[in-house]
C-alpha cells in the first residue's frame, strides 16, 4: 500500500501583505462563484452579476474594482484599511487556488524587501 504523502503547508501569510493578487487587474469569475456571492448577499445569480461583474474582451467575465490607496484599484470585496476579503468564504474559484502552491512570489519579494529595508511593514509602492 503506497505511503500517504504529508500536506506541506505554504510557505506564506497573506495577512502580512497588502493584497497584491487583489489588486490584478482581472479577477476572472464563473457563474458558480456569481451565484455564490449572490447567496452572500441575497441575491439573484442574475443581480449579482449586474452589482459585481463586468464583461472584459478577451477575459470573459471578472469582478469590479474600486480605488484603493496602495495600489491603483482592488477587487471590490478587498478591505481598504483592513487590507483583507470582506467575502472570504464565498470568494471566487480563481482566488481559493491562488498562488496554487506552497509559495507566493509576491510574498517571497515582500519578505526579502522587508528584511533589507529593515522594516517589517514597507510596501513597494507601484509607479
Amino acid at each position: 500500500m503506497p505511503k500517504e504523502l504529508p500536506v506541506l503547508k505554504p510557505r506564506y501569510d497573506c495577512s502580512k501583505c497588502p493584497g497584491y493578487c487583489c489588486s490584478y487587474d482581472y479577477i476572472i469569475v464563473t457563474k458558480r462563484d456569481v451565484k455564490r456571492l449572490g447567496k452572500r448577499f441575497g441575491l439573484t445569480p442574475e443581480d449579482a452579476e449586474k452589482k459585481f461583474t463586468k464583461v472584459i474582451d478577451g477575459y470573459g467575465r471578472v469582478l469590479k474594482h474600486r480605488k484603493d490607496t496602495i495600489y491603483k484599484s482592488t477587487c471590490r470585496f478587498f478591505h481598504p484599511t483592513k487590507r483583507h476579503c470582506t467575502v472570504y468564504e464565498h470568494r471566487p474559484n480563481v482566488c481559493r487556488e491562488y498562488p496554487d502552491g506552497r509559495h507566493c512570489g509576491y510574498y517571497d519579494f515582500l519578505s526579502w524587501e522587508r528584511k533589507h529595508q529593515q522594516d517589517e511593514d514597507f510596501i513597494p509602492l507601484p509607479r
